[in-house]
């Protein structure tokens, strides 16, 4: 497991103090640094540049499981393991889509999660030597860091709106059908439609347009789709 001479951190966020414990032993056992939460509250709160990996329990007091997921990326994207004794697939492939690396299931091999975790961590050393920050004029998306500047100020985007403009600045020459943006965006999905994508692509034009009212980034192409401004 030596990926580096860092010890890696671990946050786990874990209501059951038992389980916490358990974990945070074995952990320990295996080298690794371990930061311990008791809510999801506190796990936001303690999730810092310093974290590597999450443990997350979705059974935790007050916020429900989505709601913690989305404010831990706000603050820092690492891979997130979800360890739940909540069985149903359903519920898995909504976690997946939000964007959980892994999932598993109460009980469990305590050999099976650290495998997973190796894995996971290989994952996150692999992706750092991918670029990570797409620019395009004075705008400046962090792919790791789920992060958008436009003129040297933050952006507040959607995770739909990120990705929309994830894909155009991966392809920045390209001129995009609806169609096309759709399928990369919404994966196929039939809620997503060209009025909902028009109207997502309304919202980023206003936002970059708060920062940078001189600059055009994203322009129409009449009858078929967008581009990025030269």
């Amino acid at each position: 497991m030596n990926y580096n001479k860092k010890m890696k951190k671990i946050l786990i966020i874990e209501d059951d103090n038992n389980i916490n414990e358990m974990l945070s032993k074995l952990l320990e056992i295996n080298n690794y640094d371990v930061e311990r939460a008791y809510s999801g509250t506190e796990g936001v709160l303690l999730h810092n540049q310093e974290i590597d990996i999450i443990l997350l329990d979705l059974m935790l007091p007050g916020k429900n499981g989505e709601e913690i997921i989305r404010e831990l990326q706000n603050k820092k994207r690492v891979p997130i393991i979800v360890i739940s004794a909540v069985h149903e697939v359903d519920k898995k492939i909504d976690l997946f889509k939000l964007g959980v690396e892994d999932y598993i299931t109460k009980p469990f091999n305590n050999k099976e999660l650290l495998a997973r975790i190796e894995v996971q961590l290989r994952h996150s050393i692999n992706n750092k030597d991918k670029e990570t920050i797409l620019k395009h004029k004075d705008l400046e998306l962090n792919i790791r860091e789920f992060s958008v500047k436009c003129n040297m100020q933050e952006i507040n985007l959607s995770k739909t709106e990120f990705k929309i403009l994830k894909v155009m600045l991966e392809n920045q020459k390209q001129v995009f059908t609806k169609n096309n943006l759709i399928e990369k965006v919404w994966d196929n999905e039939e809620s997503a439609d060209d009025n909902t994508l028009n109207v997502h692509i309304s919202k980023i034009r206003n936002k970059l347009k708060e920062k940078n009212p001189k600059e055009e980034y994203i322009e129409t192409v009449w009858s078929i789709g967008y581009k990025l401004k030269k």
